[in-house]
């Protein structure tokens, strides 16, 4: 493949075309490994009774704890003995239309660098917590990773018809944000809020967002924020009829496609089904 260079926040070496790296793993600083076993810490201390199960039991299956920052050749090895997907390292976010064939060919891109420590609370582009730690355990559930896998595929088409905006919302409140209904009540499943602990907490017990049922087509036409919690959570039932969602034809959907016409993150519609409506306190500051 060829080969380009570029410098990024950690030392990459020689960049492929698809955008891979070599982790490195054995430059990783002490400080680093330090640093994300407090990241880890700190989230395993929260989740227990907030996330949904399935993730719970795969951080503990894929030994995400074990020896600081993880490596990712051998956490693919067990990841890959579970559902066929790798995880990939590489320096940034990469271009859609390569992120899109990574998740077709069950790869999932995971940033090399781990933040630094005046961004423990909050980074604004993802780093290997966020996208190994939040994003790959739910790939050891073989729904989940068979809609990661369908979500790549979809992407060439959205690119084709000028619909991406659609179908980055259903990443959006989906696997970054997407609340799940587990054991009498809901649970979390989205990495964003999986690697957040504020958003941990303001997602399920927090009055003032709203908490709906999943639709396909309302999720595709709902505006998000990417600068605060969300105002809006969509709850699936399980990761089977999420799969299941994926199965039609999107066409129709990315057909009425409309920048100007998409719902606000506080609308609720009288289609909804309403588990939670939302005061919004949190977002009018009263």
């Amino acid at each position: 493949m060829a080969e380009i260079a570029a410098p990024f926040r950690r030392e990459t070496g020689p960049i492929a075309a698809d955008h891979t790296i070599s982790q490195n793993w054995d430059r990783y600083t002490d400080e680093e490994h330090a640093r994300w076993d407090a990241l880890f810490e700190r989230q395993a201390k929260l989740l227990p009774g907030r996330a949904c199960q399935d993730f719970l039991h795969a951080v503990e299956r894929l030994t995400l704890s074990d020896s600081g920052i993880p490596d990712l050749e051998r956490l693919s090895d067990r990841l890959e003995r579970m559902t066929g997907w790798r995880v990939v390292a590489v320096p940034d976010l990469v271009p859609d239309d390569v992120f899109f064939d990574h998740l077709a060919n069950r790869r999932f891109p995971a940033g090399a660098f781990i933040r630094e420590a005046h961004e423990f609370d909050y980074i604004e582009e993802p780093d290997i917590f966020h996208d190994v730690f939040g994003h790959v355990p739910l790939l050891a559930n073989p729904a989940y990773a068979s809609f990661m896998e369908a979500y790549g595929r979809g992407g060439a088409r959205a690119i084709e018809m000028g619909a991406l905006p659609m179908l980055a919302r259903l990443y959006w409140y989906t696997i970054e944000f997407g609340l799940i209904e587990e054991a009498g009540g809901f649970r979390l499943f989205g990495a964003g809020i999986m690697s957040s602990p504020r958003e941990t907490r303001f997602a399920l017990e927090d009055d003032s967002p709203n908490r709906i049922g999943f639709s396909l087509e309302r999720v595709m036409n709902t505006e998000y924020r990417i600068d605060d919690f969300q105002q809006i959570y969509f709850v699936i039932p399980d990761f089977e009829q999420l799969l299941a969602s994926t199965a039609i034809d999107f066409a129709p959907i990315y057909a009425t496609f409309r920048l100007d016409n998409a719902y606000g993150p506080e609308t609720i519609l009288a289609s909804d089904r309403v588990f939670h409506r939302g005061s919004q306190a949190y977002f009018s500051g009263t």
